[in-house]
């Protein structure tokens, strides 16, 4: 795919754990991600990239990971990539 390393996989489950902050405080969220492959991933989020990351999770788009950039890639946004394609079948769609 355009601009991602041979390493990039589809996400096929997405989850997050939340711990709160101190009082008064918003806390912090950690997201895993796991590829097609089995390989976990996390990353540490706020309230507002969960709040996006959850949205575009639930619409009709293909996530993908890029471990080498550490990136999250979102496609098939508006329109459809053509390398998508193999992922967009109802088994393959992503769960959250």
């Amino acid at each position: 795919m355009p601009g991602a390393s041979d390493q990039t996989r589809p996400v096929k489950v997405l989850n997050a754990n939340w711990t709160p902050g101190p009082s008064g405080q918003d806390g912090t969220f950690e997201v895993l991600l796991i590829t097609d492959d089995d390989q976990q991933f996390s990353a540490e989020v706020d309230a507002t990239a969960l709040t996006a990351l959850v949205t575009l999770a639930r619409a009709d788009t293909v996530l993908m990971w890029d471990p080498a950039d550490s990136t999250l890639i979102a496609a098939n946004i508006v329109g459809e990539m053509p390398w998508t394609r193999r992922f967009t079948s109802p088994s393959d769609r992503n769960p959250a």
